[in-house]
């Protein structure tokens, strides 16, 4: 899996695979990434990348030319390229979008900045948009990063441990159950007794119960989709 992130800021967005576990995929040839910078593609001899909005309108607008340059360089490296872009205004990425995603080969994720993006390069060149939540950021590095990060995950081999996937929230549309470490009481608070007795099948049941009434308290709409599925 190769990441491609379009970005006026690159700095913003390669230190979060310096370490942990994305590191180790780097390190492993599970996942790789690279940079385009806008910028570079630019025909204004100022290397400006905004304009003004046509028809009026706080604030600029990354312009075409720039953007058009550069997705076409990419996809011409690659024409299977998959590219997304972050945006406040589409549909909500959730999990079942992270592990269908990590299926492919190169993804490229466009960042916006300023007031976005014009809406040609996005009608010509996406393949998807995803919004990560109802509210607005000063760019589009941040949900890049989220879905590369949830992407990358579900590549195989990034996990050391495959199994780590199984019980995580959103699989089969619940939240995942509380969990707990040693020792068994610290400063008065206690674990669960019967996560104590190696039941396994007991502790099974009792997490699946857990985690339902987890989902119910946090995201009931979640439990509706279960029913209705």
């Amino acid at each position: 899996m190769k990441f491609t992130f379009v970005t006026l800021f690159p700095n913003l967005v390669e230190p979060y695979f310096y370490d942990s576990i994305l590191k180790r995929a780097i390190d492993s040839n599970f996942i790789s990434y690279e940079f385009y910078n806008p910028r570079d593609f630019t025909t204004n001899k100022h290397l400006k990348v905004d304009k003004q909005m046509i028809g009026g309108g706080a604030g600029m607008l990354m312009t075409p030319q720039p953007l058009f340059d550069c997705l076409d360089e990419i996809k011409r490296k690659n024409p299977e390229a998959y590219i997304i872009f972050p945006l406040a205004a589409a549909k909500p990425f959730k999990q079942n979008d992270a592990k269908r995603l990590a299926k492919k080969k190169n993804i490229v994720f466009v960042s916006g900045r300023y007031e976005g993006i014009d809406e040609r390069v996005i009608e010509k060149y996406a393949n998807e948009v995803f919004s990560i939540g109802e509210f607005i950021l000063t760019g589009g590095e941040l949900p890049s990063l989220v879905m590369a990060d949830a992407i990358a995950r579900n590549v195989e081999g990034v996990l050391g441990n495959a199994d780590s996937l199984v019980e995580e929230s959103y699989e089969n549309n619940l939240l995942e159950a509380p969990s707990f470490s040693k020792p068994e009481n610290f400063q008065d608070l206690s674990v669960i007794k019967e996560f104590l007795k190696g039941n396994h099948s007991k502790i099974a049941t009792l997490k699946y119960n857990l985690a339902i009434c987890k989902t119910k308290y946090f995201r009931p709409s979640l439990v509706t989709n279960k029913k209705q599925n």
